[in-house]
């Protein structure tokens, strides 16, 4: 599989190209043109349960699409929901990839996908403990709210990020989340939560938006609803995926 991004890093999509008979994840809702002949077709991966855990603790579809390229090979544009910018990650054997909910796009058939529980210091902003992790060889595409910013920490080098700005990091970098401000009255002054502290060797990818602060201004223009991005009512209407 080939990948090419465009129009990043406002709007990205990737081009998958795929070879003879060459198949690709990818998730639901996330296809925006496929040429002739390209074959679709959706199910629970990796049965029912595993679907479940994905779908309930990663934050992704409980249903993935696999496309399929015919004899002569053929392409898929995928796209995420929200703005923003895309890039891909060619998974190493003994390198795992961890990627923040809702923010994966696509893999080749050869990385497998599954969600973690890593403990409360892999805490995504509110969305709990649980985060993907990719491992295998080959491809992933994943997504961001905003631009994409790529940190390539050196051996003890350290910095620190807002938790909703989190996107993906690897395995080999080592990751701690403690609150940003001493105290219930700092953290409410100052309108900042929980950080995380990385340190190299390794990279990390981070968003400059961060979609739960969208959900919350959403909501408070509307007068009320749910501002977590699987809640109901509008709010949970207009960022969820048909």
């Amino acid at each position: 599989m080939e990948i090419a991004t465009r129009h990043t890093p406002a709007y990205g999509v990737a081009r998958l190209t795929l070879g003879a008979n060459e198949s690709v994840r990818v998730e639901t809702g996330a296809m925006m043109a496929m040429s002739a002949g390209v074959t679709m077709q959706s199910k629970a991966e990796g049965g029912v349960m595993k679907s479940l855990k994905r779908a309930a603790l990663g934050g992704e579809s409980f249903f993935i699409s696999t496309y399929t390229a015919p004899a002569q090979g053929g392409f898929v544009d995928v796209a995420a929901r929200l703005p923003g910018d895309l890039t891909h990650y060619d998974v190493d054997p003994q390198l795992p990839l961890f990627v923040s909910k809702g923010s994966w796009l696509a893999n080749e058939q050869t990385v497998e996908l599954n969600t973690q529980w890593g403990g409360f210091k892999n805490m995504f902003g509110s969305e709990g403990g649980f985060i993907l992790r990719a491992e295998g060889t080959g491809h992933v595409v994943f997504a961001c709210y905003g631009a994409l910013e790529v940190w390539n920490l050196a051996p003890g080098q350290s910095f620190t990020v807002d938790t909703g700005h989190m996107v993906a990091y690897e395995a080999s970098v080592q990751m701690n989340i403690r609150k940003a401000a001493g105290g219930l009255v700092q953290t409410f002054k100052s309108g900042e939560g929980l950080v995380f502290d990385f340190t190299g060797p390794g990279k990390v990818w981070t968003q400059t938006r961060n979609p739960n602060e969208l959900l919350g201004w959403i909501s408070a223009a509307l007068g009320g609803g749910s501002s977590s991005p699987g809640g109901g009512g509008l709010v949970g209407g207009l960022m969820g995926r048909s």
